[in-house]
């Protein structure tokens, strides 16, 4: 029996890489595995040595060289820089990455008949939802360029499958985190900056009060239902949630951070409270559809998985933090992302 090959965009990133990992690790007999990442967000060392590499930028260099050099049954389209919060700073480069980029793997998928496109979309997509509840059919009303971005893609790659036929997997996944996650980025990923942090004998920061809530999202119980998506017939054409069952609120985030590193070094760390920024208050998605159609269990408790993360995190070499050094729209700007460090 040949082979079935999947390419992944942002393979260097947290889906990317460990979707990698566990195709690589339970499915090396059936499947090849291309992998794509300009590494502006991801790091070589997170990518497996046995993933098909290519560097590259998807907006600006020869994409279709990948398709012509593979015969790419599937693709998982992960490829993002995922700042909601930063997002009306960066229009242009927000754009650019996000929807340009989709646009011309969408454009490959439909050339060279790929058997289904399986792209990670974002919570951004719903704003405020319906009482800060997101379920799968409710109305699209982003409230930043980020969301925006994700709900045009999303729209077309459906206009792609009614027009040419592509099939498709829409995945939303809400507030994942865990190892290959990048730390060192000032913008994303709460977890990950607060870690960074701690590392660094820095206080961390919580944006207004921290009554926002969200369901965080273990990797390990998301990587599985992942690869069920490109799969599962079931899953062709549906948008589905995906992530954990439990929301809880920033506060108690940080606390239970806080529990973590107290228990394994003996020292808590301290919290700034910051002004107030525009996002969502309430982000909790509904989850039924994940553990009807892709078998997602929700398996590993939020204190459990950060514990996991934070070893993890330690053994990380001391990398140099990304920082924007000019946005493309300073009126308006937060006093905490002024300051360049």
């Amino acid at each position: 029996m040949s082979k079935k090959t999947v390419l992944i965009t942002g393979v260097a990133g947290l889906l990317g890489s460990r979707l990698a990992d566990w195709i690589i690790e339970n499915k090396s007999e059936e499947y090849n595995v291309i992998g794509v990442d300009d590494l502006s967000g991801g790091y070589k060392e997170n990518v497996h040595p046995n993933v098909k590499f290519w560097q590259m930028d998807l907006v600006n260099h020869p994409i279709e060289n990948i398709f012509e050099a593979h015969k790419i049954d599937y693709v998982y389209h992960f490829a993002a820089y995922a700042a909601e919060g930063l997002s009306p700073f960066i229009r242009g480069y927000n754009y650019d990455n996000n929807l340009k980029a989709t646009a011309r793997i969408v454009n490959e998928c439909i050339k060279n008949d790929v058997k289904r496109l399986v792209f990670t979309s974002t919570m951004a997509v719903y704003g405020h939802g319906e009482g800060g509840i997101f379920h799968e059919d409710m109305a699209r009303n982003p409230i930043d360029p980020y969301g925006i971005a994700k709900m045009a893609c999303e729209r077309d790659i459906e206009v792609a499958n009614e027009q040419h036929g592509l099939d498709y997997c829409i995945i939303r996944p809400h507030n994942v985190f865990g190892a290959k996650q990048n730390i060192w980025d000032k913008y994303r990923n709460v977890l990950g900056i607060w870690m960074y942090y701690i590392l660094n004998k820095e206080p961390i920061t919580i944006f207004g009060d921290g009554s926002q809530r969200r369901a965080f999202s273990y990797i390990d119980d998301s990587v599985e239902p992942l690869f069920n998506a490109h799969l599962e017939p079931k899953a062709s054409k549906q948008i589905i949630n995906l992530g954990g069952t439990i929301d809880y609120s920033i506060l108690d985030c940080s606390i239970a951070l806080k529990n973590v590193i107290a228990k394994d070094t003996g020292k808590r760390p301290e919290t700034i409270f910051l002004e107030k920024r525009h996002e969502v208050h309430t982000a909790v998605p509904t989850w039924q559809k994940s553990v009807d159609i892709l078998g997602f269990e929700h398996k590993t408790s939020l204190e459990d998985g950060l514990a996991k993360m934070w070893q993890w995190a330690k053994a990380q070499p001391m990398r140099e933090r990304f920082v924007w050094e000019n946005y493309e729209i300073e009126k308006g700007i937060y006093s905490f992302w002024k300051n360049k460090k």
